[in-house]
């Protein structure tokens, strides 16, 4: 019998859970998944955009993107369009945490993970410094 590695927690109870299940669609790729983020982030006037490849080296998610408002306000709107645009899109509730406070969101799509920060916070945190070394692409 094979061993199920505890790759991350569940949102909801901070428990360790198993790899993430299965689409229950394959009407998209993940790629298709990250155009749309993309498009959304830079569409809503996001700073510092990154696209990190995860393949390979999570399996929490195929992607990454991390980006910046100039407040709390934008960071909480970018939050907040980008997951209607998902449902709308690819029928898909995305879960979010950190829109209350606006100085970084976390938006789980399933194949993308996207965090939108405030400048002061992306810095202090400072995740590309983990997850860039060769995979990131800048964005404009």
């Amino acid at each position: 019998m094979e061993d199920v590695v505890l790759s991350h927690s569940d949102p909801a109870t901070g428990l360790p859970v198993g790899p993430r299940a299965a689409r229950a669609s394959d009407d998209y790729t993940a790629e298709d998944m990250l155009a749309a983020v993309l498009a959304s982030v830079d569409d809503d006037k996001a700073e510092e955009i990154v696209q990190i490849d995860l393949r390979g080296r999570s399996d929490v998610a195929d992607y990454m993107v991390i980006c910046s408002g100039r407040s709390s306000r934008q960071v909480a709107s970018i939050s907040e369009k980008l997951a209607d645009r998902l449902k709308e899109q690819f029928h898909l509730s995305a879960r979010m945490e950190g829109k209350e406070t606006g100085d970084w969101v976390l938006i789980d799509a399933g194949d993308v993970i996207v965090h939108v920060f405030r400048p002061e916070v992306r810095e202090f945190y400072d995740l590309e410094k983990m997850w860039l070394p060769g995979s990131a692409h800048r964005g404009a």
